[in-house]
């Protein structure tokens, strides 16, 4: 199905949406803040035989701009994403979030816990500011691992920004986001992606000192939650939210912060038995 536009309030934000297959429906969020969909593609479409993926990119990010008037925080997020819902009449949603995006479904589900049948949390944002702080530490320190500080010295030296401006800018953006990946030979499988560095800002500071632990714990939805053995997100906190939740916990031993990329046919076999 071909993508459309979709207007959820009278803010004058107009959201992105693309529908990829048929039968039940999943709604998926990107991570970010301020990210897009579109770099959770090729590997999640996989997931679309025999059921219809709604992907959106979120206000603030990519095809869905937000002018600086706009509030972009954690509260407008769940708004667009209850309207989104109600305009596809969804009554009750199975989620697929995706790191940050991990973190919107959580917020979703403690704001609207009757619009939310299933959580599939990928990777998830720690669901406290202690995990958050931990992980910015780890993600500074993975990014100076010796072979990337190496990779990155060669790109340097190489005289390609002068020769292919583009490839240049490939390389740098993969050597950028090196530290999430276990083997960073890999990276060059995302799809690359920008951030909105004001709806990123925007979102963090809407959060403030966040903790949805004792909430989290209130919740009684069918959920799973898969994560890297070495994801810059510290682990332990991808089992205290799958624990509060109750979740099915899934370690993707080979993977950093990006399993769809790193073991993705065994990200494919997993959500595709917990989905609907």
């Amino acid at each position: 199905m071909d993508p459309t536009i979709e207007f959820t309030d009278g803010s004058g934000i107009r959201l992105f949406t693309r529908t990829v297959g048929e039968g039940p429906d999943v709604v998926v969020l990107h991570g970010g803040p301020g990210a897009h969909h579109d770099y959770l593609l090729p590997q999640y479409d996989d997931l679309a035989i025999g059921r219809r993926l709604r992907y959106y990119d979120q206000r603030g990010g990519g095809q869905s701009p937000a002018d600086r008037l706009t509030d972009v925080g954690w509260r407008a997020h769940v708004a667009d994403l209850q309207a989104l819902l109600d305009h596809w009449k969804i009554e009750r949603a199975t989620v697929v979030g995706y790191s940050w995006g991990a973190l919107l479904a959580m917020l979703f589900a403690i704001e609207h816990p009757d619009r939310v049948a299933r959580l599939a949390l990928v990777s998830p944002a720690a669901p406290s500011i202690e995990g958050r702080t931990a992980f910015e530490l780890r993600f500074a320190k993975r990014s100076q691992r010796p072979e990337i500080i190496a990779a990155r010295d060669q790109l340097q030296a190489s005289g390609l920004r002068e020769s292919d401006a583009e490839a240049y800018r490939q390389r740098a953006f993969e050597l950028s986001i090196a530290g999430y990946f276990n083997d960073f030979s890999k990276v060059s499988d995302m799809t690359p992606f920008r951030v909105t560095g004001r709806t990123q800002s925007a979102v963090w500071e809407s959060l403030a000192e966040y903790d949805l632990r004792d909430e989290l714990a209130k919740l009684s939805i069918t959920s799973l939650v898969i994560h890297g053995t070495h994801d810059p997100i510290p682990i332990d906190t991808a089992r205290e939210t799958a624990d509060l939740l109750g979740a099915e916990f899934v370690e993707f031993e080979e993977s950093g912060h990006v399993p769809h990329v790193e073991e993705r046919e065994k990200f494919e076999a997993v959500l595709d038995a917990f989905l609907p």
